[in-house]
């Protein structure tokens, strides 16, 4: 089958929708399937080029079997209303363009965030009379209300519109939460045209590993018990909670929080930690994705975190998938939901209310200190890491776009629970 996929996001940038898009798509193309993705020279989340790339109209690289289109857009850092908007209307623009001059796919599929990708998939199957496939990583514009970078308007209705039109005119929606599908139902969707696909980990990629001596010795890291937050410094995240949850354990010399990647919020975190004098948090810099697992190997416990909004409590963070995997504890701070639903299920770590630094230093003491319940915890979350596998999911979703390319349409991923 031929698969024409839309996303703003890819390798070698790192964040969620770009690794997961790539992941499943290697498994793709391992079958036999033949794959285009067109996205953006990669800029994210600063909004700067990476080393070696250029913003160039049209540029084509093949990366691991995967035949990979990337147009010019106007590139914005992942902050603001107005420059992050030209962002993606500008790749909305370049990537129809690019899309109606490929060889003709048997399905279109498109992932949001960000959104305007999903509606370029949307146009180009409209023009071209292909089965278009939603994959609904974010509820937006629900997620932009959640973390402040707009707020309700008529325009955000406008946007509210599109989205319902999106949902109800592609061939299958494939969510990656049960309680995003719940959402679209109560909304007027079909249930029968959406499917649930969840977030997974690549178990090859991500195994048990020992502390890596040269990170750790060059990161002072030795003989601390590490928690650790591996991915963006957005503006969803709220990070702050685990600044002020650092500073209540000023005390504790052997506890140290590592925070690695990059993101908008990155500076002003860092110039908090410095003003507070937090030595007991330690910031690297961004990491290709394949030093992931030596920046995992550093961490006792993973921190999972997200802004405490109810918009929040639908969404499942894909790093708690890569922490089970490498085989470590989750310390989680998010609304009640799904996420925390697993978490529990798989017994793989302890959650705590979101923006409560006294519940996330308070759990944070007991993991470090309490050597059998961490033990517990690690066993539980390694031995829950095959139910999340990225194959398994990478083939439930090859069948959504199977179905839809042959008509069939319907709910065909992980039914709800």
């Amino acid at each position: 089958m031929r698969i024409l996929f839309i996303t703003e996001n890819f390798p070698p940038e790192t964040n969620a929708a770009a690794t997961r898009v790539f992941e499943r798509a290697l498994y793709w193309v391992k079958d036999g399937h033949n794959v285009t993705v067109i996205t953006s020279a990669p800029n994210f989340p600063q909004g700067k080029l990476h080393d070696g790339w250029k913003n160039k109209w049209y540029q084509t690289e093949f990366r691991e079997g995967i035949r990979v289109v990337r147009v010019k857009t106007y590139i914005s850092a992942n902050r603001g209303t107005v420059r992050r908007l030209l962002d993606f209307l500008s790749f909305l623009i370049t990537a129809f363009i690019a899309g109606l001059f490929e060889k003709r796919p048997n399905v279109i599929a498109a992932t949001s965030p960000q959104f305007f990708a999903a509606v370029c998939g949307c146009a180009l199957g409209g023009v071209r009379r292909i089965p278009f496939v939603f994959e609904l990583g974010d509820l937006w514009p629900a997620s932009i209300i959640a973390v402040g970078a707009m707020r309700p308007s008529f325009y955000l209705r406008l946007l509210e519109k599109l989205e319902l039109f999106l949902y109800r005119h592609s061939a299958c929606v494939a969510a990656l939460t049960h309680a995003f599908k719940k959402n679209l139902i109560e909304r007027g969707v079909a249930a029968g045209k959406i499917s649930v696909v969840i977030n997974g980990v690549d178990l090859w990629r991500y195994s048990p590993q020992s502390r890596d001596k040269d990170l750790a010795q060059e990161w002072n890291l030795e003989n601390k018990f590490v928690f650790g937050y591996v991915g963006t410094h957005g503006m969803a995240h709220g990070l702050t909670n685990i600044l002020d949850a650092a500073e209540l354990l000023k005390d504790r010399d052997d506890i140290r929080f590592l925070l690695a990647g990059d993101g908008v919020e990155r500076a002003s975190l860092i110039v908090c930690a410095e003003k507070s004098q937090l030595k007991n948090v330690v910031f690297l810099p961004p990491q290709p994705k394949e030093m992931m697992p030596k920046i995992w190997s550093l961490c006792d416990v993973a921190l999972v975190h997200l802004k405490n909004s109810p918009a929040f409590a639908e969404v499942i963070p894909s790093k708690m998938f890569e922490a089970m995997g490498m085989g470590l504890p989750v310390l989680m701070a998010l609304p009640k939901g799904e996420a925390t639903e697993i978490l529990e299920l798989d017994g793989a770590g302890i959650s705590v209310l979101p923006e409560n630094p006294k519940a996330l230093a308070d759990a944070a003491r007991k993991l470090c200190d309490d050597k059998a319940l961490l033990k517990k915890l690690q066993d539980q979350s390694l031995a829950a890491a095959p139910l999340h596998s990225r194959e398994k999911q990478a083939r439930q979703m090859i069948d959504v776009l199977i179905a839809a390319a042959e008509g069939r349409g319907g709910s065909v991923g992980k039914s709800a629970p």
